[in-house]
């Protein structure tokens, strides 16, 4: 199938074209020919199946039929990251049709983005906070809005923007087409579904627990005191071209951005307490591989779509299974190949358990010299698996 089948606007082929783009994704395929028939629409898929393009291209041709009111699309994105990204989308497709947009977020001035709102756009791409900011002190008013887009729903929910949300929602028309957008669907989603949407359509491309098959998952058992040795080396083995390196916490990110840089690598790094300006330095050094590592806690696991990261590391083990999905996401992108690398503590057996049972499937070992045992809680239907895991179940490190 190609994008020809669909009943876009023609300039959208054009920008398609332009970007060598001929073949939609599962959610794209699903997902566009509901949007451009006005319907509500719920739909999962995968990190890094081409979600942004599946509403952006329906959407702006609804909007490209008739005159298009300001403020007639808004979409809602949990990151200032996310919202640059989805704005820059929206800005090539919609550049050839006549519609403005722009990225409302924080951290940066709020007097130069009343400036372009004032002036008058078309698709307002924000954030809640920021939004809300705006909203009060009258900016930006919304009484025209036909399209509404919350992308990355159940992120917003699991950074407490329902509140936020919900304060938005009820500044917006009721007579309007929402497009709702996750790489998951918890029961939260599920409830905030069904009080914003109607009569909505639900889509899912694929297995939305599951990560992508062109993604190679790799465990590390490790002591605590040995993981900066252990990354170490495994950077050195691995002879990694672009890497993420997730950490818990901002201190532990910038400890970890130190030791690296002590050994000559050049790095980006990214956590809450880094201006909008250098997250967006470390971002763009990264993209253009200037930097070959992004050291980053969660901040940067969701929607980033950066072209060629060959490894994602966790270098702390993420809490959940959803977590666990979208930061190895981040490798393995549009039908790469990506390796993801999980190093797991003696004491982190549950949360190991948790990500294992999510997968239907335990996570190959690699051995290496001085990896400790870690208890193994979840067995697939089938195996013989003892509390302790077993020595053949594990796998050296595969050297290039």
């Amino acid at each position: 199938m190609s994008f020809d089948r669909f009943e876009l606007d023609p300039r959208c082929l054009r920008v398609l074209d332009k970007q060598e783009i001929h073949t939609p994704t599962l959610v794209q395929e699903l997902a566009i020919p509901i949007v451009l028939r006005g319907r509500d629409i719920v739909a999962t898929a995968q990190t890094g199946t081409g979600k942004t393009l599946g509403f952006t291209l329906p959407a702006l041709t609804l909007l490209s039929t008739e005159e298009i009111p300001y403020n007639a699309m808004l979409i809602l994105v949990p990151t200032r990251e996310l919202c640059t990204q989805v704005q820059s989308v929206v800005q090539d497709v919609g550049e050839g049709m006549g519609i403005r947009s722009a990225a409302i977020y924080g951290g940066v001035s709020i007097e130069r983005q009343t400036e372009k709102l004032k002036r008058g756009i078309h698709v307002v791409v924000a954030t809640p906070g920021r939004l809300l900011d705006h909203l009060s002190r009258g900016n930006v008013r919304f009484g025209e809005l036909k399209i509404l887009v919350l992308d990355e729903a159940d992120r917003m929910l699991d950074m407490g923007f329902l509140p936020d949300i919900k304060r938005i929602v009820a500044k917006l028309p009721k007579d309007r087409q929402t497009l709702m957008f996750s790489a998951t669907f918890p029961s939260t989603i599920q409830r905030l579904a069904d009080s914003m949407l109607r009569d909505a359509e639900r889509v899912e491309a694929g297995s939305v627990s599951q990560p992508v098959e062109t993604v190679r998952q790799l465990l590390y058992p490790v002591k605590p005191e040995d993981k900066p040795r252990l990354l170490l080396e495994v950077l050195e083995k691995e002879e990694i071209v672009s890497t993420l390196v997730f950490l818990r916490t901002r201190d532990r990110t910038e400890q970890m951005a130190a030791v690296l840089k002590n050994r000559g690598y050049s790095i980006g790094q990214i956590h809450g307490d880094r201006t909008q300006a250098q997250r967006q330095q470390a971002l763009d050094g990264f993209r253009s591989g200037r930097h070959k590592i992004l050291v980053a806690t969660d901040v940067a696991a969701r929607g980033l779509d950066i072209v060629g990261v060959s490894h994602v590391i966790n270098y702390d083990i993420p809490p959940t299974a959803d977590d666990y999905i979208h930061r190895i996401g981040r490798t393995a992108r549009a039908e790469a190949e990506g390796d993801a690398i999980t190093f797991v503590t003696p004491m982190e057996f549950q949360a190991l358990a948790a990500i294992e049972r999510a997968l239907g499937q335990n996570l190959p070992r690699a051995e290496w010299e001085g990896a400790p045992r870690v208890l193994t809680l979840y067995h697939p239907p089938g195996s013989k698996g003892s509390k302790l895991q077993r020595r053949s179940g594990r796998r050296r490190l595969r050297r290039r």
